[in-house]
């Protein structure tokens, strides 16, 4: 499970997320290999969360990592 979440005080837009199981914070870094994982993770049904707890739904899912870089 994964949960949005920004890298910079005060900032609304998320800029990293959180992986729950371990709480490593992975920035939205197309280089950076976890941040592929969360991407393919997420495209296999993974969950996901907003910051403020929400879980998105598969069709949000889908919806947002077209949003992704």
């Amino acid at each position: 499970m994964y949960k949005l979440g920004t890298l910079i005080v005060g900032q609304t837009e998320p800029s990293s997320v959180i992986r729950t199981e371990d709480g490593a914070c992975i920035p939205f870094d197309p280089a950076n290999t976890d941040y592929a994982n969360f991407k393919k993770d997420l495209a296999n049904g993974a969950e996901l969360q907003d910051a403020e707890g929400n879980v998105f739904t598969l069709e949000k899912v889908k919806e947002y990592l077209g949003t992704l870089p």
